[in-house]
């Protein structure tokens, strides 16, 4: 449980340049949530009978509070890896699915109890939804008000209702009438490489 609460705590220091610090990071409005989950998370494997019982109780009660006041429901059967970042806490819904490490997740996100996985390094965007059992892959980003329904490969970038793939992440894709544009203006004119053609 540490060790994922620290590779936490290192994800959503580097996500805001202005407020680094262990301190500052504690005194964030989602840092409860996240909390109150790898607590839960971690009540799950204590095989101490009584002290389970007294431990479930207490993550139980602090699990209605965060949904009372923050509309954050992680489930505790969740299998997260470390870096999880919220980054606006209202109205998330995590199932007990698993999720790889480096998630982002935004406002407005549900990730449903029939989904087949999520890989490393997936950031859902505002009002992202992820409905039936789609399996997400490694390095995807889900757009603003996606729907996801069916399966994303690795290193894509979906967006739409349904999700559709658009592009691969990180790597911008040209239009062809840019490129054929370009080509033209790099064409010599007469015959002289010195000139080329206007556009």
């Amino acid at each position: 449980m540490l060790n994922n609460l620290r590779a936490d705590f290192q994800a959503a220091m580097g996500d805001r340049t202005l407020e680094s610090g262990w301190w500052r990071v504690l005194i964030r409005v989602e840092t409860p949530a996240l909390l109150c989950y790898r607590f839960s998370h971690w009540v799950l494997s204590v095989r101490i009978p009584v002290i389970r019982q007294i431990l479930i109780i207490v993550s139980a009660i602090w699990q209605r509070l965060i949904q009372m006041f923050m509309g954050v429901y992680i489930s505790p059967d969740a299998e997260i890896g470390p870096g999880l970042l919220i980054h606006t806490p209202y109205g998330i819904l995590v199932g007990p699915v698993k999720i790889g490490r480096n998630c982002t997740i935004q406002n407005g996100v549900v990730i449903t109890a029939a989904s087949r996985g999520i890989g490393d390094d997936v950031y859902f965007g505002p009002g992202a939804k992820v409905v039936g059992d789609a399996k997400i892959g490694s390095h995807v980003t889900v757009m603003a008000n996606s729907v996801v329904l069916t399966d994303v490969p690795d290193n894509t970038t979906v967006m739409g209702v349904p999700a559709r793939i658009r592009l691969p992440r990180g790597r911008p894709k040209r239009f062809k009438w840019q490129v054929a544009k370009q080509e033209v203006a790099e064409q010599p004119v007469n015959g002289n490489p010195a000139t080329k053609a206007k556009v």
